[in-house]
């Protein structure tokens, strides 16, 4: 029995889904997906959001994808979120994703894009149609945000082993208590986007000021 996510892809006929991972966080690129489904099969019935699943589901879930789907991937490093704000390098991770997608041997013509969220991707001019909580509907986008999801944690997880007293392996990047005590503490790394960090390294400078 198809999944009910997959009967909602099938509403919108020859499509491709495109997700992102990594918007929120202190440090690292964000990361975007552009899958275009093989062939469905029931290990495609439990996928969901990737926010849903667990770690050890999205690793499985992962691999199945890649067997299944045709993957494409994009990467905008945090100097570019920092150079063109973090909505732009996300629309940008999404067109290499798509760009990168079209190495596989998928034509783009006559497919149509869904991408999670209320905007479609700018600078481009492919059929798209945004779907808000698309992740939750669409079995594609859901699988695209798998794999930029599991994608983006496996290069924090290589980053922690870099700058292993910020704990990139736990927390991925983002604002946790952790994090931002050893930011004010050690200060910045080369991974981190300095353009969401202005009022903890205010905080730090403040720190430093009264101790010197």
């Amino acid at each position: 029995m198809k999944s009910i996510m997959y009967q909602f892809d099938l509403e919108f006929g020859d499509i491709i889904g495109i997700d992102e991972a990594g918007r929120g966080p202190l440090a690292g690129p964000v990361v975007a997906s552009a899958v275009y489904l093989k062939k469905y099969t029931s290990e495609l019935s439990e996928i969901n959001d990737s926010k849903k699943l667990t770690e050890k589901k999205r690793e499985k879930f992962f691999d199945i994808i890649k067997e299944n789907f045709y993957v494409g991937i994009g990467i905008s490093t945090e100097n570019e979120i920092d150079e063109i704000n973090i909505l732009n390098a996300t629309f940008l991770s999404m067109r290499r994703a798509i760009e990168d997608l079209e190495k596989t041997g998928i034509s783009l013509k006559d497919k149509k894009i869904l991408v999670d969220g209320n905007q479609k991707i700018r600078e481009c001019s492919l059929n798209q149609e945004a779907i808000v909580k698309g992740d939750g509907k669409s079995l594609s986008i859901a699988a695209a945000s798998i794999i930029a999801k599991v994608t983006r944690d496996r290069i924090m997880v290589e980053m922690s082993e870099k700058y292993p007293e910020y704990g990139f392996d736990r927390h991925k990047g983002y604002g946790t208590k952790r994090h931002r005590e050893a930011l004010i503490k050690k200060g910045k790394t080369p991974i981190h986007r300095v353009s969401f960090l202005k009022k903890i390294l205010t905080i730090n400078e403040k720190i430093e000021e009264s101790n010197g």
